[in-house]
């Protein structure tokens, strides 16, 4: 009687789990489900099973966790995850733990059937090895078919380390014919600088010893295969064949035999994660010293904004205090490319024409760098976005001095806007959402780039000027901008043919106001009503307290959340909004609204900070707080968003 393989489906969804046990059922499987963690280690305990469909998120337990079950075990059972909360976290972490597949939810059957295939295709060779007289027996069919159906290299060489023997999978990987390689050492295939690592692992074959965990080795592609890739990342497990002999210390080495699975994807999977796990730690660092540094910057603005109240053009000190106020608009710039990285936030959303935007934009840079042809090309009747206009500015700017400096001697810098439908393939590489994006495209003819400094271009404090040129984040803010909005990034460059910048930026349904936010800003808003105002910082309460009295207001304040709290009870009838700072040490300012409108649920709050990490700013004016503000702040923009709150 032929053997049936055993197969667990775990998923908390019933309709998954029987749909899948029908499926496979019909396959030949022995296909047995389970609804929940719990369930799954049950089954685990009292049956053995050759493979584990396994969800990834359930209520009880997680599918890591089932995972730690089965390793703990030293079962030789393989794991096939799917999730549809797949991410490239998720994704590594199921490979560490030793996960044979990993497989996205919605798929077809199609797929799922050939990953289940080959996953049992090779639980059955294992276990159909068997060593006689130091030789690998196998009914001969059996094993022509498993290891030639196999999507891993299986090997053997003889005890010089040459091939004695090479399955089919080594053309469709490498790109050689298993005839050409008999014969050869295995040398010949390894990439030079991991030679001598190849040469540990098979002389330690010799002692009798196998690799557990195997060892990582990259192996050279043939010139002619049909890839772009030089060599491939392979996990190689071996053991050594040996003549019986009568004592065990006489037994004779004749040579080894193995298996090579491409793991190229799960180190490219490792690396981006490495790389954003670094991202977001000077991520998180930058938006620190953003914070810390629009705080004094606040200060500074708040009070030249006051003595520019009470003198006119002549005054002697004048042009000084006008001077300062800039320098302080520029160090706001450069903290706003921190947050920017940072993915700090988009404070001042609203619904825009892109065509608009770019061509003043475009005109503003034109006028500068006279050099530079510029050419646009802007769809008709684009589609509204709704995005932070200073942020998207930024965005473009980097773009251009970006082109700039890759044109020495001048060029032509092409812009193009454009409506594009983006669908799940297309966005799921960059984790979006499908549906309709407003394109922009910024190509220029400059020296172009390589591939390694596309790899790295949107890195912080990456660039290729020399010391003291550049600070290298321009175009890392760019690209925690656009994420921040929900949207793509991408560059597509060769070494001196130019490059292409584009940003998809998702479609909106929202009217464009006509009045600008300057205009808006041009002059103070008075108003009678009172004001709590809450921070933590002396300097801020001070600067606010004069700022709001100057315009009008009654002031209470509040060094701190709790403090808020009962100053609001005891006052909650005669105050009208709340400032309120984000970043509290005793509570955050989330907290602080949270409990206000416990007390008050139609209290108007204004929100205030000097950064906003991991979308804090965002999740609370989502809860209903009325409005952001971003230090630093004068005296025109603070009244005139107390005035849009306060009329709304």
């Amino acid at each position: 009687m032929s053997y049936v393989p055993k197969v667990l489906i775990v998923d908390d969804e019933a309709r998954m789990c029987d749909s899948l046990k029908v499926l496979l059922s019909k396959q030949g499987y022995d296909a047995q489900t389970a609804y929940s963690g719990k369930e799954a280690i049950e089954h685990l305990a009292k049956d053995s099973f050759d493979l584990v469909l396994l969800d990834i998120v359930m209520p009880d337990m997680s599918g890591h966790q089932i995972m730690d079950y089965i390793n703990s075990q030293n079962q030789e059972t393989l794991v096939v995850v799917m999730t549809g909360h797949a991410s490239l976290d998720s994704a590594i972490e199921s490979l560490r733990r030793g996960a044979y597949d990993y497989l996205r939810k919605p798929f077809d059957f199609e797929q799922l059937e050939k990953r289940v295939k080959n996953a049992l295709n090779q639980n059955k060779l294992k276990r159909e090895y068997e060593l006689v007289n130091g030789k690998l027996e196998l009914t001969e069919k059996r094993y022509q078919y498993l290891v030639n159906v196999s999507p891993d290299i299986i090997y053997t060489l003889d005890h010089e380390g040459k091939f004695t023997f090479i399955n089919g999978a080594v053309e469709p990987l490498l790109g050689y014919k298993s005839e050409q390689l008999i014969g050869k050492h295995y040398a010949s295939i390894v990439f030079e600088h991991d030679i001598d690592k190849a040469k540990n692992h098979f002389n330690e074959r010799r002692t009798g010893g196998r690799a557990a965990k195997g060892v990582e080795l990259r192996l050279k592609c043939s010139e002619n295969h049909n890839t772009h890739e030089r060599c491939l990342t392979a996990e190689l497990k071996a053991m050594g064949m040996y003549d019986k002999a009568v004592g065990q210390q006489d037994k004779k080495f004749i040579g080894t035999y193995g298996v090579a699975r491409d793991v190229t994807d799960r180190k490219r999977l490792e690396a981006q994660l490495l790389q954003a796990q670094k991202m977001k730690a000077i991520g998180t660092l930058a938006g620190g010293i953003a914070h810390d540094f629009n705080n004094l910057l606040m200060g500074i603005e708040g009070r030249t904004s006051l003595m520019l109240l009470h003198i006119d053009s002549d005054h002697p000190h004048f042009a000084h205090i006008k001077g300062i106020q800039d320098m302080v608009e520029r160090a706001a710039d450069l903290t706003k490319q921190l947050l920017g990285f940072a993915r700090g936030g988009k404070y001042e959303v609203r619904p825009t024409d892109l065509n608009e935007l770019i061509k003043k934009c475009s005109e503003m840079f034109g006028r500068t760098k006279k050099e530079v042809r510029i050419h646009g090309k802007y769809q008709k009747d684009i589609w509204t976005v709704e995005v932070d206009r200073t942020q998207i500015e930024q965005v473009l700017l980097n773009f251009y001095v970006n082109a700039w400096q890759a044109m020495p001697g001048g060029g032509d810098l092409y812009i193009q806007a454009e409506n594009v439908r983006l669908d799940e393939g297309e966005v799921r590489p960059f984790g979006a959402k499908p549906g309709n994006y407003v394109k922009v495209s910024v190509t220029d003819t400059g020296v172009g780039m390589d591939e390694e400094t596309q790899r790295r271009i949107f890195e912080p404090f990456f660039t290729t000027k020399e010391m003291g040129r550049g600070t290298g984040l321009g175009l890392a803010s760019a690209y925690g901008i656009i994420k921040n909005h929900g949207g793509i990034i991408n560059v597509y460059s060769k070494k001196g043919d130019g490059a292409t910048f584009n940003i998809y930026l998702p479609a909106a349904d929202a009217l464009i106001s006509e009045q600008s936010l300057e205009e808006r800003e041009k002059e103070i808003h008075e108003g009678h009503e009172t004001v709590l105002l809450v921070d933590d910082e002396d300097m801020i309460i001070d600067v606010g307290q004069e700022m709001l009295t100057a315009a009008g207001y009654d002031v209470l304040s509040a060094r701190g959340g709790k403090e808020a709290v009962e100053v609001y009870k005891k006052n909650k009838d005669k105050v009208d909004i709340i400032i309120l700072d984000m970043v509290m040490p005793d509570m955050g300012g989330g907290d602080v609204y949270d409990t206000l409108r416990e007390i008050n649920p139609d209290i108007k709050v204004l929100l205030s900070s000097g950064y906003s990490i991991s979308g804090q700013a965002t999740e609370i004016l989502e809860r209903g707080c009325n409005g952001f503000i971003q230090k630093p702040f004068n005296i025109r923009r603070l009244s005139q968003r107390i005035r849009e709150i306060l009329d709304s």
